[in-house]
């Protein structure tokens, strides 16, 4: 049987909510009736999406709609017409989902922020509180329009840094899957042959067939550690201090930390200058920013900036003092902060640091292309060679 949900207002105006398990919409007006209740909006409950699953919203998803929601409102519709036409359109179900509460708490009386923060899976505090802004300020089609916009960089940004990590983990995988199909099934062979051999065998072939014959022997101890491994790696990074001394070395590593350096700086910008720059208090916008950065040392420096202005202080010398960001970063939120652009100068922060990254990414991908090929052709060819010693020594043992 179905769930309905239904808001309603008493005789005197107090509007109550609940649910109720009836076959049809017309029996729930009709025990609203019976109570003496005026109904304001009935709508069949949402089945829920599993989210535990892998179940999982796309970004692109997102933007879509948020930029049909902002076309929709300032051409006039009116907030639950918009939103229904959004529920009935949307081809994901997860999404879909959420958007079907949100209209019924919209028509129950809340407002969009408050209907937006009760899915935190689906829509961010950046995007509720930026949402928020908006309807406090009446410009909630503008907001949208911003909000779809900076969505969409940050996807860009997010695939940019991703694809830079294609190539190598391709590579990677080619090698291992290479090494693991020389020993399990080559190597063997070659040491048959040997076993006729009345020699030594040379030390790299004798090493080689080691690791064969332990891979062959021991391959689920090897599955096991690298499980295990994995498990301790994970608890290791959920604590705090883990995190922070993780995201410590991703900062400092050689090519991998310029350009995750660069591209966290690029999201702090462009996240707390859409905020800035759609009303979102500063105080706020920080603390936003922080949560949103995805790098511990970034967090701590931002939420340390956070407290300075708390105090009376600037951002940008807390943000100086961690000697995280750029001295051209702080530098340009200093005078961002004294001309009182600051959201203006952290916009063409981001702009610049865009372009970084795209700099970093490709000068990332030369650099990796003959690296990975130059280690992926010495382990390889490594072992074919260890193989190949032993029957050059008898060669030359006949020569």
């Amino acid at each position: 049987m179905p769930v309905f949900t239904y808001s309603a207002r008493t005789i005197s105006g107090e509007l109550k909510r609940d649910q109720i398990d009836v076959p049809a919409r017309d029996d729930v007006i009709a025990f609203l009736r019976a109570q003496k209740l005026i109904p304001v909006s009935v709508r069949e409950k949402p089945k829920g999406v599993n989210l535990s699953f892998g179940a999982r919203l796309k970004s692109r998803d997102l933007v879509i709609m948020t930029r049909q929601f902002a076309t929709m409102i300032n051409a006039g519709l009116p907030l639950v017409q918009a939103l229904d036409i959004l529920v009935k359109q949307s081809n994901s179900p997860i999404l879909q989902s959420s958007l079907e509460g949100v209209l019924h708490d919209v028509e129950s009386g809340n407002t969009l922020a408050d209907a937006l923060r009760q899915h935190p899976k689906v829509f961010s505090h950046l995007y509720v509180n930026m949402v928020a802004a908006g309807e406090t300020g009446g410009i909630l089609d503008t907001i949208l329009l911003r909000l779809s916009v900076f969505l969409e960089k940050s996807e860009a940004l997010a695939r940019k840094v991703k694809g830079a990590m294609i190539y190598p983990a391709v590579i990677g995988f080619v090698a291992a899957s290479a090494i693991v199909i020389l020993l399990l099934f080559v190597i063997p062979t070659f040491q048959t042959m040997f076993q006729s051999f009345d020699q030594q065998l040379p030390i790299p072939t004798r090493v080689v067939i080691a690791m064969s014959a332990f891979l062959q022997g021991y391959w689920w101890a090897l599955g096991i550690g690298i499980a295990g491994g994995s498990w301790l790696f994970r608890r290791w990074i959920s604590t705090s201090g883990g995190r922070l001394m993780f995201d410590r070395i991703m900062l400092r590593l050689p090519v991998l930390g310029p350009l995750a350096r660069k591209s966290a700086v690029a999201r702090f910008t462009r996240t707390l200058g859409t905020l800035l720059s759609s009303g979102v208090s500063i105080l706020d916008g920080l603390e936003i920013t922080a949560r949103t950065s995805g790098n511990r040392v970034i967090h701590d420096a931002i939420m340390n900036s956070r407290s300075s202005i708390a105090g009376g202080e600037s951002i940008s010398e807390p943000l100086k003092a961690s000697g995280v960001f750029p001295p051209m970063v702080t530098q340009m939120i200093n005078v961002g902060e004294e001309t009182g652009d600051l959201d203006g100068m952290l916009s063409k922060v981001a702009d610049f640091y865009d372009e970084e990254v795209d700099v970093a990414v490709e000068s990332l991908l030369k650099a990796m292309e003959p690296l990975m090929i130059v280690i992926l052709g010495t382990v390889v060819g490594g072992m074919i060679v260890a193989m190949y010693l032993p029957i050059f020594g008898i060669i030359n043992t006949i020569q």
